[in-house]
């Protein structure tokens, strides 16, 4: 007995190199009426949520037009990035097209479990869920998830990357490979199946098969009006999908590392300063008496202190004073001294370095002058731009900006920096992770994906 979800395609034998650069622009129109329809398909489904609970019965004329909507969805992502399968515009209509070269059929069930309706949409269907997961990425286009992310079927996820791939080989081939092609239809096939039962559209359960190829199972190339679609004959092992869903999970974490490599590579490279620091810097002013930083803290034994001498290097706090008035005073010192001198004196604490955000805290003026203050770890004091160098010792650390007068009052701009010697070889180590990450991926997934194409090749010939 066949299934009670068909899915049928035919690959267009002349596919434009350049056009799915501008699909998504062209599927506009498609999208906005696809969100109309899925706005009322999702009420639609409750109301055939409760109808099957009392009755058993699934009313037909919902039914008919939630398949409808599928259909037209289905013909949207195969022409657009669930597949790249079809250069021919999809029709606007809910009704099935035999012409057009991708169908679904949902056969209507006269009869649905009373029971399984409480529990078939969520429960049991959690193990798809996590296998669509990988194949869709953003998830299930049933616009059941955030309304932005609606339509993300096909845009990450493992049928994204490969669509991506195929159209990337067309453009410079102007051939879309196979392999690819039954592939990516395979897990579309997967995903639809899901989303009819989540829809309640049916109570057979999805099967754990990847059925690659345009045909389903059972079905001769014939039966799809004279159109040549694929023919589903391979087998795909857990041991297969695994090794598909584990080469996904290792391109992730590929991409992640090439990214964070080239990132750290360009700072390295690219933002240092003249004098070989990287920094970041903000301008602050505020009426208080101090301006100081969160404190900063290096962990407690020699050993720690060393190795962030030798990750950040040296680390520096420059100001200058922007007011040109009075001279400034900046200092480093342990958080609870400092926190003991500027007890009952209104300071400003800076929260964030890059924005400039500031707490204040609530108080009156300073105690005594800061050069006064035995609290100092390292200091400068004077007009214009004053350095300080950060301790190299374990402990807490705080930072503060005073006008040397103890007057309130602070303009400055602030800038800390480090020269961080680590980071050009931290670079080529996410680089070289990466590509030998991004190496395994690939094998991971072709390995599997060619002997299945190759399995699906010589069930062909065994046919003709």
């Amino acid at each position: 007995m066949g299934s009670s979800v068909r899915v049928e395609t035919s690959l267009d034998p002349g596919l434009s190199r350049w056009l799915w650069l501008v699909k998504w622009l062209l599927a506009i129109p498609h999208y906005l009426v696809l969100a109309v329809l899925w706005l009322a398909f999702v009420p639609l489904t409750m109301v055939a949520f409760f109808a099957i609970l009392f009755t058993g019965r699934y009313p037909r004329s919902i039914f008919e037009f939630n398949v409808g909507v599928f259909r037209w969805a289905w013909r949207v992502h195969y022409y657009a990035y669930a597949a790249l399968g079809t250069d021919r515009y999809p029709p606007f209509t809910l009704a099935d097209d035999p012409s057009y070269p991708a169908r679904l059929e949902i056969d209507y069930p006269e009869r649905l479990s009373r029971g399984l309706v409480l529990v078939k949409w969520w429960l049991l269907a959690i193990p798809h869920y996590l296998v669509l997961g990988v194949f869709a990425g953003g998830g299930l286009w049933l616009g059941w998830g955030r309304s932005d992310d609606r339509f993300s079927w096909g845009a990450g996820g493992l049928i994204g990357i490969l669509v991506l791939i195929a159209a990337i080989i067309l453009l410079f081939t102007g051939k879309y490979p196979k392999p690819l092609y039954d592939f990516v239809i395979g897990m579309d096939r997967w995903v639809i199946r899901v989303g009819a039962y989540a829809a309640l559209m049916t109570d057979e359960y999805p099967p754990f098969r990847l059925d690659m190829g345009g045909t389903e199972p059972g079905r001769s190339a014939t039966s799809t009006d004279n159109r040549s679609p694929s023919r589903s004959g391979a087998e795909w092992s857990p041991g297969r999908i695994v090794s598909v869903v584990a080469g996904v999970a290792l391109g992730a974490l590929s991409m992640g590392l090439l990214t964070g490599g080239i990132t750290l590579l360009w700072l390295d490279q690219g933002e240092r300063s003249d004098d070989g620091y990287l920094s970041a810097s903000s301008t602050y002013s505020t009426g208080t008496y101090a301006l100081t930083s969160e404190r900063v803290r290096f962990a407690g034994t020699p050993d720690d202190v060393l190795l962030a001498e030798r990750a950040l290097g040296d680390i520096r706090v420059r100001v200058t004073d922007l007011s040109a008035e009075n001279p400034i005073f900046v200092g480093i010192g342990p958080s609870a001294a400092v926190a003991r001198y500027l007890e009952g004196t209104e300071y400003s604490t800076i929260t964030d370095l890059g924005s400039g955000a500031v707490t204040v805290h609530q108080g009156s003026g300073v105690a005594m002058l800061p050069e006064n203050a035995d609290v100092w770890t390292a200091s400068s004091i004077g007009a214009g731009t004053r350095t300080v160098a950060w301790p190299d010792q374990a402990g807490d650390w705080t930072v503060v900006v005073m006008n040397a007068d103890g007057s309130p009052g602070v303009d400055v701009r602030a800038e800390a920096g480090v020269t961080a010697p680590a980071l050009g070889w931290l670079a080529w180590v996410f680089l070289t992770t990466g590509l030998v990450a991004l190496a395994a991926a690939v094998v991971l997934v072709a390995i599997p994906v060619s002997r299945a194409s190759r399995e699906l090749a010589d069930t062909r010939q065994g046919k003709s």
